[in-house]
């Protein structure tokens, strides 16, 4: 079967790319067909994130395992799509390069036949302009103390390290 997939550049312009591609492909195969559609050159850390209704972050699949050992981490090149996107869980954010959290949304739009003479994976139409820079993302505290996008409380100002109660001169 193919998946076709809507990828959404979380930004205020509309900036999508609509995928096709095998579900048994694997999600570092889908990491390169989406930084190949935008522009990127793949070269950043990246990571899917499986995700529910509510486009809340759930397990992360890595492209590489940058853990301490002592927990198993999902990896893009162990994973293929079959198994952790379907029908009843259509949804994965897709985050690339770190630094500046280039942030997608990604869901399945439709399950197909495989059409014959068709090459997979295929980007069957992209729409808008990538931007020069990742959108600004803020990252707050809520009222748990859990961080979230959004929340209006404020952070510290680096500026007024004075402020933080260590000695600037610890070296």
């Amino acid at each position: 079967m193919i998946y076709r997939f809507r990828v959404i550049l979380d930004t205020e312009e509309d900036v999508f790319r609509d995928i096709e591609i095998e579900q048994d492909a694997t999600l570092e195969q889908f990491h390169n067909v989406i930084t190949q559609s935008f522009g990127f050159d793949g070269t950043e850390m990246a990571s899917f994130y499986v995700s529910d209704e509510q486009w809340n972050q759930g397990e992360e699949i890595s492209l590489f395992d940058m853990s301490d050992g002592s927990e198993p981490v999902r990896l893009m090149n162990e994973t293929t799509l079959i198994d952790v996107v379907h029908e009843a869980s259509p949804k994965l954010i897709y985050i690339y390069d770190f630094l500046s959290m280039w942030t997608f949304l990604v869901e399945l739009a439709e399950i197909a036949e495989y059409e014959n003479g068709m090459e997979y994976p295929n980007v069957m139409f992209i729409h808008g302009q990538i931007p020069d820079a990742a959108p600004d993302k803020e990252f707050k505290a809520d009222e748990s103390g859990s961080f979230d996008e959004g929340n209006d409380n404020e952070f510290l100002n680096l500026d007024e390290y004075d402020d933080l109660g260590f000695d600037e001169n610890w070296n």
